[in-house]
């Protein structure tokens, strides 16, 4: 029994430090120093005391080492689950489509989106076509590609996370 309680504490306290750790790195990337430097203090804080526990039991069992590793993938799968939810921020979209399509700049525009539209050559195929970029908050991102979809169902879309926005107009 006193295996079967080691393992369950083990377990879950794995969950929550790394959970805080993914979630950390999340903040880090997105450069949100005070919370992710609080966040770190916890996340070690919990890790060592579990650690030093597993390491120090009498009770010796391969259930220990299992139930560690399986905190650790559940805790990297709910704390990502957990930050690309609840961190978000803003987005660079670009959008490639068709040359002169007036009405999706019109509806994009009518919609409240700023947009940037630079002109493309292939030179390949010698097609024309337009590149739009945006800067926009995360939680419109879908509002936005079906958008862009219902006027060109072949865009080629593009999203990446942005650090820093100065200037411009961001919805």
């Amino acid at each position: 029994m006193e295996l079967f309680f080691l393992c369950v504490k083990i377990f879950f306290a794995r969950i929550i430090d790394v959970s805080i750790g993914t979630t950390r790195t999340m903040l880090m990337v997105k450069g949100k120093t005070l919370f992710m430097v609080i966040l770190a203090f916890f996340e070690v804080f919990i890790w060592f005391l579990v650690a030093r526990e597993a390491l120090i039991t009498n009770v010796e069992s391969i259930m220990i080492p299992i139930s560690y590793s399986l905190g650790y993938a559940t805790g990297t799968f709910i704390g990502s689950y957990v930050a690309s939810t609840f961190i978000k921020g803003i987005v660079g979209v670009q959008v490639v489509v068709e040359k002169e399509n007036k009405n999706l700049l019109n509806s994009i525009r009518k919609h409240g989106y700023a947009v940037s539209v630079i002109d493309l050559k292939d030179d390949f195929e010698g097609n024309k076509r337009d590149m739009l970029y945006f800067q926009i908050n995360h939680r419109n991102l879908k509002k936005l590609i079906a958008l862009i979809k219902k006027y060109d169902r072949n865009a080629f879309i593009v999203v990446n996370d942005t650090k820093t926005v100065q200037n411009g107009f961001i919805k």
